[in-house]
């Protein structure tokens, strides 16, 4: 009775503001710059689409700001226009819980007094990155929050996207056009950065919980080949993030709780007079003991993960030295995964008949300075660190004993801090011409040091005992030229050097765009790609008569080709569809000198940093696919997202065997879909939907007899990623609510995730128990509340 009370109390408190029936209302801010120049643009007349009243429209001041006040909350569309530039239209939610503050950037027409073509809001293709030419997509923090299945991951998000293959439950890897999740580039804030994943292991690029806050993020490229020479130390995609500033003019809060944790937000002016500088930090922590207490299970078992996270940014601008920010992430993760949980059956990560104890850590901060050197040009620079630290802890368990014997066999504590500086100049000739160039530098401090207990009376042995540092450096410099405005051309030339030695590589890039209407576009790109190994790569030991040597430490980069065609067409105003067809030519991959189907390019399949010496760069292989896209953009309260990928991704290992590689999937499809239902002038429905079907994962069958043989785990080499496991398939449900009160945004939402309860094979090992080959599956049904509070 007590409880019945309580709840009627507290819904009494959040809809007595909504009986009083006020009508509620909000600002929309922001700054509009030359998105070449990145200088402000005056005289910009910002309107919003549909509306008759005067006042719901303004033009910017001489520094590019505007500001449209007493706007009533809900889904608005902005104009934005000047003469001689191109428009967009841009859709904005308005919430009662906090201001809309745009950062918008015009693009300016090559031939002057040709007619104004609308770019709106829907227009994906139109990325930060001035350069990229095809399969390059910008997303927002939004489209993270608002698939169903996405766990407000910008990486999870992504994987709806053409091109990318997401089917794993356990981490958030970015599988692109079937190349290693190794080969994805993080950067954010304009500096490269390690895997922004709680639970991530040295070398890799995904885990089950992102560190990326989805609260702090601003629009971001998204981009699967044949990437910008600004791009380097990467072969497979570029994950381009950029985090938005706090508001400049007055205090804003946010708590929230779900599936990344309890968090807590405020962001706001350093002075509310001046209006200049600002701040935003976030603090998350965990909340998966809070679920597990209440029943709710999340694949680990018994094993309750422990992480922590912390996101700020700090804008300072000045009058004349330009803008200052200063930036930072961090994560503190730890987890013990025990056999006795394991053998439960309900645990994606630990091992049979082993303990393992696993602590992350990882971080990056840095300083951006933007200053602008005239009215056509400007310097960006940006310095900064960042780092990660593993420890490993595994024992072997005895269970035909009680109690268990506990037998110690594998040791890693490793780090590696990278120091990092870019500075790029960008210059403006005129609305035709445009030239970046620019360098990157990265000095890395690494420390890798491991061992294991074989159980052959020998005790713990030495694989890797390495700590050092090198650095890797990089030259770039590219131009976009638009004979007109229908035909624009983005040709640069990269090249980076890795002083550990000596490996270097040129790499040209090349990008052609021709709009056929205003309706059709034909693009096309190429380019060269490179990326160093994985750093613990270089320091594997093998024991040869002169004791252990570093016998990886000459390895050359992995290279790769790409080339891409494109074709693009708007169906009506919010409505497109695109076909990409690609070709990827790796080569100079890391092979074993043996004969043995071990390739580099299978690297990151899973969640080991093998020891594996005796390399050279004689490994190929080779990407292909078709990739559609049918998308009807959020308008009317409804979307519509369909992406389809038909691709083969083998190789050559030593052996010179063609053969499907970890990461062959053969097909992707996605099918999303959302509907927003209004109610009254405050409630929001929204019911979102995402259902994927994808090929299995091509995996190297266990020897049962050699198995239990050598009482550990080995392979049938000869059948390495023949056989596959069966498909892929998930049906996703995200039903929400949105509550606006006068000074209060509520926002609750369920996400009921593999609805159909469908088993997807996960792994097969070896069960050091039973003696027998145990097949472990994904998450059945998972279900992620969440309630978001802002103000």
């Amino acid at each position: 009775m007590f409880r019945l009370r309580f709840f009627i109390i507290v819904c009494g408190i959040l809809l007595a503001p909504v009986l009083r029936g006020q009508d509620l209302y909000q600002t929309i801010r922001g700054t509009v710059l030359d998105k070449q120049t990145q200088g402000p643009l005056p005289g910009v007349v910002v309107s919003l689409v549909g509306s008759s009243d005067p006042t719901q429209a303004t033009t910017t001041d001489e520094k590019g700001k505007f500001r449209l006040e007493h706007i009533p909350i809900g889904r608005w569309q902005v104009k934005i226009s000047l003469i001689s530039y191109k428009e967009k239209v841009l859709t904005v939610v308005l919430t009662s819980g906090k201001e809309s503050v745009l950062n918008v950037e015009l693009e300016e027409n090559a031939v002057q007094g040709d007619e104004v073509v609308i770019t709106a809001e829907q227009d994906k293709t139109k990325t930060n990155n001035k350069m990229a030419t095809v399969s390059a997509r910008v997303f927002s923090a939004d489209e993270a929050s608002r698939y169903a299945g996405s766990r407000n991951d910008p990486a999870r998000m992504a994987a709806n996207f053409a091109g990318v293959s997401g089917a794993n439950d356990s981490r958030n890897d970015i599988v692109i056009r079937g190349n290693s999740p190794l080969g994805v580039l993080w950067r954010l804030n304009g500096l490269d950065i390690p895997n922004p994943n709680h639970f991530g292991s040295l070398g890799s690029t995904g885990g089950p919980i992102s560190i990326l806050n989805n609260n702090t993020l601003d629009n971001s490229d998204f981009i699967t080949g044949a990437f910008p020479a600004d791009y380097g130390n990467a072969t497979a995609g570029v994950f381009d993030l950029k985090m938005r500033s706090g508001n400049n003019e007055k205090y804003e809060f946010l708590g929230q709780v779900g599936f990344n944790g309890f968090e807590l937000g405020t962001e706001g002016p350093f002075s509310r007079k001046k209006k200049n500088g600002s701040f935003l930090v976030n603090y998350r922590y965990s909340t998966l003991s809070v679920f597990k207490y209440i029943g709710l299970d999340f694949g680990t078992g018994a094993a309750v993960p422990q992480y922590q996270d912390l996101t700020f940014k700090v804008d300072l601008p000045t009058k004349k030295a330009g803008k200052f920010s200063v930036w930072g992430i961090g994560g503190l993760s730890y987890v013990a995964l025990l056999s006795k949980d394991q053998s439960k059956g309900n645990n994606l990560y630990g091992y049979s008949g082993r303990d393992t104890y696993f602590r992350s850590n990882v971080g990056a901060s840095g300083i951006s300075h933007t200053y602008l050197v005239n009215n056509s040009s400007y310097i960006k620079t940006n310095i900064g660190v960042s780092g990660q630290y593993n420890f490993i802890r595994a024992d072997r368990i005895d269970t035909n004993v009680v109690p268990n014997i506990v037998n110690p066999e594998y040791r890693n504590t490793s780090y590696t801090w990278r120091y990092s500086a870019n500075l790029t100049y960008n210059k403006k000739f005129n609305a035709r011409n445009f030239v970046s160039t620019g360098f990157y530098f990265d000095w890395y401090n690494t420390s890798f040091v491991d061992s294991i207990n074989n159980f052959d009376g020998l005790g713990f042995i030495t694989l890797r005992n390495y700590t050092g540092q090198t650095g890797l450096g990089r030259v770039f410099i590219q131009w976009q030229h638009k004979f007109t405005d229908k035909l624009t051309l983005n040709t640069g030339l990269s090249y980076q050097y890795l002083l550990l030695n000596g490996s270097q590589s040129p790499e040209p890039r090349l990008g052609l765009k021709y709009d056929l209407s205003s309706r059709q576009s034909l693009s096309f790109g190429a380019g060269m790609h490179s990326q160093l190994q994985p750093l613990y790569i270089y320091f594997a030991t093998a024991h040869t008569g002169k004791g252990f040597e570093e016998t990886n430490r000459n390895l050359d980069f992995t290279r790769a080709a790409h080339a891409v065609v494109a074709y693009d067409v708007s169906v009506f105003n919010s409505a497109r569809i695109k076909v990409e067809a690609y070709y990827q030519y790796l080569y100079s991959v890391p092979v074993r000198t043996r004969s043995d189907y071990f390739s580099a390019i299978n690297l990151g399949a899973d969640f080991n940093s093998p020891n594996v010496d005796s390399l050279v760069n004689k490994g190929t292989g080779d990407n292909y696919g078709l990739e559609l896209t049918l998308e009807k953009f959020y308008s009317k309260g409804y979307y519509v997202l369909m992406t389809g990928s038909l691709f083969q991704s083998k190789y050559y290992g030593s052996d010179h065997v063609y053969r499907n590689t970890a990461f062959n999937g053969n097909y992707v499809v996605n099918l999303l879909g959302g509907k927003e239902f209004k109610i009254r002038k405050r409630h929001t429905l929204a019911l979102d939907t995402k259902l994927t079907f994808a090929g299995g994962k091509h995996y190297v069958p266990i020897d049962l007899a050699a198995s239990m043989a050598a009482n550990e785990e080995r392979y049938i080499g000869s059948q390495a990623y023949v056989p596959q496991f069966g498909p892929y398939f998930r049906w996703d449900i995200k039903p929400s609510y949105k509550l606006n009160t006068k000074r209060f945004t509520h926002e609750v939402s369920v996400d009921i995730q593999n609805v159909t309860h469908h088993n997807n094979v996960f792994q097969q090992q070896y069960d050091l128990n039973t003696h027998t080959i145990k097949t472990d599956y994904q998450l059945k049904f998972f279900v992620i509340p969440q309630y978001r509070l802002t103000f």
